[in-house]
């Protein structure tokens, strides 16, 4: 089973202690530091919709963007009541490509790493710059190398009323890649239902993205700590990275 196909139906319920507010006032705050005011934003890999549905509050015109369309009809349900709702369309990042160009694009929780091809990579960055009106700025966040190789051998558990979820991680050497395997228990009355997924990230460093994002064209790139407005401290677990379009 795909990435996110039986895990959608629960994501929200199981990652509510994600800081989606958090990270928006972060986002804006970056933004403000350099004196961007943007009107038009892309939420990439925009998953289950919460930080469009953020966006679309604070007044900003929204496209949201993602590979899986399970999550993306999460998404669509969730914004349908909004008076300024998102727009979705179901892309991969590497052969993005928008109606129109947008003022600031967002690729939050890690979903960089999930584009576990460099080559791909190389072409999603080089995606979003094309996709980026004139002075556009692009945020992201990525898992460090450190902390995907930190998680070789462990194990999470995720549940709530309705769902139990166990995820096991094992990273490979080799290939720079660590794998999750999510086995996920949905109720359904009295009967339980389990279902497999497989999730991959790929470990990139902060070095390689940044010379991958000036060769897009990015004129400056801005490399952070966790929601930080300076560098990352040695063992960071997520790097934030602030590029702006030339």
């Amino acid at each position: 089973m795909s990435a996110y196909e039986a895990l959608a139906g629960s994501y929200d319920s199981l990652t509510q202690d994600i800081p989606y507010d958090h990270m928006l006032q972060y986002m804006e705050a970056l933004l403000q530091r350099h004196g961007v005011c943007p009107q038009t934003v892309l939420d990439l890999a925009c998953g289950t919709g919460s930080m469009s549905v953020l966006l679309a509050k604070r007044g900003y015109n929204v496209l949201g963007a993602d590979l899986s369309e399970d999550m993306l009809a999460m998404a669509w349900e969730k914004c349908a009541e909004l008076e300024n709702p998102p727009y979705f369309i179901c892309q991969s990042m590497e052969k993005l490509r928008l109606p129109y160009t947008v003022d600031l694009a967002v690729c939050c929780l890690d979903s960089l790493n999930y584009v576990t091809d460099p080559k791909k990579c190389r072409q999603a960055l080089q995606r979003v710059w094309d996709s980026l009106s004139d002075d556009g700025v692009f945020i992201f966040d990525i898992n460090s190398p450190e902390k995907l190789r930190g998680l070789d051998g462990q194990v999470f558990l995720d549940e709530n009323e309705d769902a139990y979820c166990v995820w096991r991680a094992e990273f490979e050497e080799k290939e720079n890649i660590c794998y999750y395997g999510i086995d996920l228990f949905r109720r359904d009355g009295d009967v339980w239902h389990r279902s497999f997924e497989e999730h991959k990230e790929y470990a990139y460093t902060a070095e390689e993205l940044t010379k991958w994002l000036h060769e897009a064209g990015f004129t400056a790139v801005e490399v952070l700590g966790d929601l930080s407005f300076e560098g990352p401290r040695p063992g960071e677990q997520r790097i934030w990275f602030y590029a702006q379009k030339g």
